[in-house]
């Protein structure tokens, strides 16, 4: 049963963003599988999970191999600058830039070392980045929105 649930909790501080071990214990509920707070902060412990801010300044538990995914991307002052507009569609996030800054943004992009990235094309004044799924592509679009927006 503990080696279940510990499985279980993995699998869905993989697959959302959870904040609280009350929220855990909710989504572990919904799984069907029942735990008190007090074996939840147990298993926290065991799993070495830990609480990373996300790019929006919330913080979710994450694993210790999860840092880099879960921080927010470090893009200098002068890489953000340079971002005039970010979108996508399905797996496909484009950055779009100022004229002949999409190489170094693509460069920043692959530094990430994000496992959902799949890699990135820069041209002049644009980078694709192709992404896992839709829903990594919406999170990078978001976070780097924010990022330019927080400029």
């Amino acid at each position: 049963m503990k080696g279940t649930r510990q499985e279980k909790i993995l699998q869905l501080i993989q697959k959302y963003p959870i904040q609280t071990q009350d929220e855990l214990q909710k989504y572990l509920l919904s799984e069907g599988i029942t735990a008190t707070q007090a074996t939840i902060s147990r298993d926290i412990r065991e799993l070495k999970l830990y609480k990373g801010m996300t790019a929006t300044g919330e913080y979710k538990y994450i694993l210790p191999t999860e840092t880099k995914e879960a921080t927010i991307p470090k893009f200098s002052s002068a890489i953000t600058d340079s971002i005039v507009k970010v979108d996508f569609a399905g797996n496909l996030l484009v950055i779009k830039t100022y004229p002949g800054m999409a190489p170094a943004v693509g460069s920043c992009v692959d530094s990430l070392s994000i496992s959902g990235i799949l890699g990135s094309v820069a041209g002049d004044d644009a980078v694709l980045v192709v992404v896992r799924d839709e829903a990594l592509a919406k999170e990078l679009c978001d976070n780097i929105a924010h990022m330019i927006r927080a400029l």
